[in-house]
């Protein structure tokens, strides 16, 4: 389907999503704020890095400062529902804030912003005098390399900051239209982002052009947010063109494919399909953009929801008595390189097939933390 007739379906004005689909987001909320509990390490006040299943029980690894910024964005939502979270926010967050050493990269530090500007805005002017934010770029490899996860990420805290609190220095503004510039350089004519900026070495050349599922639909996010933040439309456009293109290339089955070309607007790479994407990232960024276009991609969402129970194997990746959406359904790392290569190659598109899947039984909390952040005001419904 063309990018115009695309165009036509969604420009319909606000969503009314069907009984189903509000039924579908109310049981998938209630099991993120349910399994969200065991995935908090009360000693640390940290949220771990991973949940999983190791023989007839469930293991938690790791900690992870971004995984709880994340999760904490989702809680807020919630309590913004008028539903109390499980965890309190607070402490987490003053724990986070007591010592700011763990953040080395321009990613992370955007996601603090976005927190903050959400949670605590009045701590905002103090994390950009600790954290020296304005001088990110310099301290940031990630940023120098132009990654646009990061850069991402960067751009929406930035965006939240402006619309929590208004008044701003001149400095702080040259740095959001800065970081929407770079970030825009990394997408190519057909909407598709690719994974960092381009560089003269092959591994440059390969990896600016080829992104993925995470690298297109963070920039739809962050875009519509500096967009909102600064009245620029040519933002939103953009986030409008990848949005498109992603939903032009979901799968048969709702699947948001993991790989794209930004050269050609082709998928590259189709597994893994990760259940985040299909319950929370893709609705995450597609929700903020139809709200700010006024524009309904409930077509798109629901197929993908749909995937969770109806998908290539055939198997229910919603596990009700654990309380998690299990991670992805992928193939070993060669199958996935060899089908990425050889489309790259043969410019053609990966082939939809489920020979080689396997089900990973892991759920990460920021997985579930992006859902409420995606769906929580659902509640209210």
């Amino acid at each position: 389907m063309s990018n115009t007739s695309f165009r036509a379906i969604t420009d319909g004005g606000p969503m009314h999503p069907s009984e189903e689909l509000c039924r579908t987001i109310h049981r998938l909320t209630a099991l993120a704020v349910n399994g969200l509990v065991p995935m908090f390490d009360p000693e640390k006040q940290l949220f771990c890095f991973s949940l999983k299943r190791m023989g007839s029980g469930l293991v938690r690894e790791g900690a992870s400062q971004r995984y709880t910024m994340m999760t904490l964005m989702g809680l807020h939502r919630l309590e913004e529902s008028g539903t109390t979270s499980p965890i309190p926010i607070k402490p987490v967050l003053d724990g986070l804030l007591s010592n700011l050493d763990w953040i080395d990269n321009v990613g992370d530090l955007g996601l603090l912003l976005w927190l903050c500007a959400l949670a605590a805005p009045g701590r905002l002017a103090e994390i950009e005098r600790r954290a020296e934010v304005i001088n990110a770029y310099a301290h940031s490899r990630h940023a120098r390399q132009g990654r646009t996860m990061e850069l991402a990420w960067f751009l929406t805290g930035l965006s939240h900051r402006k619309l929590a609190c208004p008044d701003e220095t001149p400095c702080m503004k040259d740095l959001a239209f800065e970081s929407y510039r770079v970030l825009a350089r990394n997408q190519g004519e057909q909407g598709i982002f690719g994974h960092l900026a381009r560089s003269g070495s092959a591994a440059g050349l390969f990896r600016s052009k080829i992104g993925s599922f995470a690298d297109q639909v963070y920039p739809i996010y962050a875009m519509t947010k500096f967009s909102q933040a600064y009245g620029d439309k040519s933002a939103v456009e953009r986030a409008l063109d990848c949005a498109l293109k992603i939903c032009e290339a979901q799968g048969s089955r709702g699947q948001w494919w993991w790989h794209y070309d930004s050269s050609n607007g082709r998928v590259a790479g189709r597994f893994p399909v990760f259940s985040v994407h299909q319950h929370a990232m893709a609705p995450m960024a597609l929700l903020a953009l139809g709200e700010a276009i006024q524009s309904d991609f409930t077509p798109w969402i629901q197929k993908g929801l749909q995937w969770i129970c109806d998908n290539d194997l055939a198997f229910d990746m919603e596990d009700a008595s654990a309380n998690v959406v299990w991670r992805s359904q992928y193939r070993s790392t060669v199958q996935s390189l060899w089908s990425t290569a050889a489309a790259l190659l043969t410019r053609r598109e990966d082939p939809e097939t489920r020979d080689g899947l396997k089900v990973m039984f892991e759920c990460r909390p920021y997985e579930l933390g992006w859902l409420l952040y995606a769906f929580a005001n659902w509640n209210r419904a």
